[in-house]
């Protein structure tokens, strides 16, 4: 078997591995793939972890800060969410916030701003009071916010608006994470776990997985190593592997591009607008900016593109082999165009990305949250955005908007898509974690984990 010249994410250090079998190999350096390694290096009696990413930077594609909205979430302000999955998502969010306060520099990674979302209008301030009836008990930082009390804290919102307004508001939590910093502090973590050889490979592309003699070969351009258990953690390109082992064919991939648009310091936090339920979108928000300082960030757009990584042309090959078009992929998107709401938000999507008009269109959307806003005020943000895979459920036709994973129990998962984005890493990494545990046979400390994250 081949030896890899494997980069470890010290930057710039380099050194032959020292074996090449490993009890679990997670691929993928994002945000899902380091919470999971720093899981297994803390909570069980594993002794070999390697990590693979093909970029030179951890967390350099949908996990940095420029490619999310940099937002935790924790079910209170997300009106698309029943009561059940925002307490899910509470549970998910305070796993993070945990490890952060613990493990790492906090100031790095959670930041303190006001959120809110705002109801304009009779029929969405009507759905803000009922919701904070039943929401608030459990959420006891929650405060119902009347036009003056919104005055006070985000005034732009407030300033030239005659329409009915009223908001659920935060105003003293960690509603923001740098993602990145998060992924950086997992694996410093991870490494310094004793007795354990925690090997994390950079610059290092995943060709090909095959099974073969009760293990998984995993090769690579650097050569090969085996694992008796992997995790794959790359977005859209975790769909493709599962289908080149036979797995996971009922679905199809619809990666999904947000982009952002700047204003000056608009905002001293986060504003979010009610979701439209018949949307199986965001909705508009405003957020600071925590990578470009005196900024206010707006969006995101929402346009199907084929590509599986944003920016990035050479991904088109591998979208045409995970979107699989065919009868099942058709009647899904058919059905999706056959909605109003959906057909006209889509085409107004694609209209947001045409230099020439997109500003003004985004514009109308944007003024919802700042009345006041002018055009001169935005601008196109330039490289930021990412791509959400969304799975196409093809037997049943529908969009799978939720978690998305297959586990075939046959000692290797694969993750596209954690719910609700990257604050469920932990969440996500410990459902994989008892995966591995049962598959492997190994040691769980329940009481180190329940102490430390729960």
């Amino acid at each position: 078997m081949n030896h890899i010249a494997s980069a470890f994410y010290q930057k710039g250090k380099e050194q032959p591995m020292s074996q090449n079998q490993y009890d679990v190999v997670i691929i993928g350096g994002g945000i899902s793939g380091t919470a999971l390694l720093f899981l297994l290096s803390r909570y069980t009696d594993l002794n070999s972890i390697a990590l693979i990413e093909k970029y030179s930077d951890i967390a350099s594609v949908n996990s940095h800060g420029r490619n999310n909205s940099q937002t935790l979430h924790c079910g209170d302000i997300e009106t698309n969410y029943t009561l059940e999955k925002a307490l899910t998502v509470q549970f998910s969010a305070n796993m993070l916030t945990r490890y952060a306060i613990q493990f790492s520099d906090t100031n790095k990674v959670l930041h303190k701003y006001p959120k809110m979302v705002l109801g304009v209008g009779k029929k969405e301030c009507d759905v803000l009071r009922e919701r904070f009836k039943i929401f608030s008990p459990h959420y006891p930082g929650m405060k119902l916010l009347e036009r003056e009390d919104i005055a006070k804290v985000e005034p732009k919102v407030v300033d030239g608006r005659t329409e009915e307004i009223v908001a659920l508001g935060v105003l003293d939590e960690y509603t923001a994470v740098n993602f990145q910093a998060a992924a950086d502090s997992f694996v410093d973590n991870a490494r310094k776990a004793e007795g354990k050889n925690i090997n994390v490979m950079l610059n290092t592309r995943v060709d090909k997985i095959e099974k073969a003699n009760g293990s998984y070969q995993i090769r690579t351009d650097k050569g090969s190593i085996a694992a008796r258990f992997v995790v794959v953690s790359a977005g859209g390109h975790s769909l493709l592997f599962a289908q080149s082992l036979g797995y996971g064919h009922e679905y199809a991939c619809l990666p999904m591009a947000g982009s952002f648009y700047f204003t000056p310091q608009l905002l001293n936090g986060k504003v979010y607008t009610v979701q439209n339920d018949k949307l199986p979108f965001a909705a508009i928000h405003g957020d600071p900016d925590i990578l470009v300082d005196g900024k206010t960030r707006f969006g995101p757009t929402a346009l199907a593109l084929p590509v599986l990584e944003r920016y990035n042309l050479k991904t088109i090959p591998e979208f045409f082999k995970v979107f699989s078009f065919d009868k099942g992929v058709m009647k899904t998107i058919g059905g999706l165009l056959g909605v109003r709401d959906i057909r006209n938000y889509m085409a107004k999507n694609v209209l947001f990305e045409i230099p020439l008009i997109r500003r003004r269109l985004f514009l109308k959307d944007a003024q919802k949250i700042v009345p006041s806003m002018k055009l001169t005020d935005l601008s196109f943000a330039k490289g930021f955005g990412g791509i959400r895979p969304i799975m196409i459920d093809k037997a049943n036709t529908k969009l799978h908007l939720g978690e998305a994973k297959i586990n075939p129990g046959t000692g290797i998962i694969f993750n596209m898509t954690p719910s609700p984005g990257a604050t469920s890493c932990l969440a996500n990494g410990e459902k994989d974690m008892r995966s591995i545990v049962e598959h492997l046979g190994c040691q769980l400390d329940e009481a180190k984990l329940d102490q430390e994250l729960k």
